[in-house]
């Protein structure tokens, strides 16, 4: 019976984990017998599965942690990149797909780097509720602490457009990306799970970047994690230009800006 649900299957597999593609041999899924992803792939069929607009097999789970779970099942090992600091977070995923050798590698290597450093594992030193997606369970840190102390610059470009001679309602503030520029270890603190780090992955929290962005396109929502988090605007910019859509002066005139706020805490 599973050799017939996995006929059904092509060899290269369209996954999206999350949000992220992945493209992998129905082989390197399987590797692991009695896992999530061998069941899935072997005791299901390709109608069973849920699937995304582009028919790619669909899983609701952490799209940039996947990247691991693929490489294990590829070798069987465990090689994680310096100043990695989500390891509990993996171990989540990696008993979310069922996977017991990824767990052990992951615990004996956290014990190893916690012994070895002297320092907090991942899971306490991001123990503030500000981590949580939920707003209604952060709790504002000390603006006053040195330790914690930074600044952070949010930035979007956005359009908007006004009707002929302005008599037609004017299509407000289109945000195509809010992007987040700071030190690592703070945008992680104030934007949690809603960080998109796709851009600029693995990179150590003493580090900065101007490649991160945001997982949603609200400013006020980007606004309320700051100033949960005691942060406070000290300086904002924005240029601005403006085109017809076509030769014609009577035609909507197209404005477009990109603006920056600076957060300070």
């Amino acid at each position: 019976m599973a050799q017939t649900y996995s006929q059904s299957f092509p060899e290269i597999v369209e996954l999206n984990v999350g949000g992220q593609v992945y493209v992998t041999r129905l082989e390197t899924l399987t590797a692991v017998p009695n896992s999530l992803l061998w069941t899935k792939f072997t005791q299901s069929s390709s109608g069973d599965l849920p699937k995304d607009s582009k028919g790619r097999f669909f899983f609701d789970r952490d799209g940039f942690l996947f990247r691991y779970i693929l490489d294990y099942l590829r070798d069987s090992e465990l090689f994680l990149p310096e100043f990695f600091k989500e390891k509990r977070r993996l171990q989540k995923e990696a008993d979310y797909y069922r996977l017991p050798g990824l767990s052990r590698l992951l615990a004996v290597d956290s014990k190893d780097s916690s012994e070895d450093s002297g320092e907090p594992e991942e899971a306490e030193l991001l123990s503030s509720p500000v981590t949580s997606s939920s707003s209604s369970d952060r709790t504002p840190r000390s603006p006053g602490s040195a330790a914690n102390s930074g600044f952070i610059t949010i930035g979007y470009r956005g359009s908007y457009t006004i009707g002929r001679d302005i008599q037609a309602d004017a299509k407000f503030r289109r945000v195509a990306r809010i992007t987040v520029c700071s030190k690592i270890s703070l945008a992680k603190e104030v934007f949690g799970d809603t960080l998109n780090e796709s851009r600029d992955p693995d990179r150590p929290p003493d580090k900065y970047t101007a490649r991160y962005y945001l997982k949603y396109n609200f400013l006020e929502q980007a606004f309320d994690r700051l100033a949960d988090a005691g942060f406070h605007m000290v300086a904002c910019n924005s240029t601005g230009t403006c085109s017809y859509g076509s030769n014609d002066p009577g035609e909507d005139k197209l404005w477009t800006s990109y603006t920056e706020y600076v957060f300070c805490r």
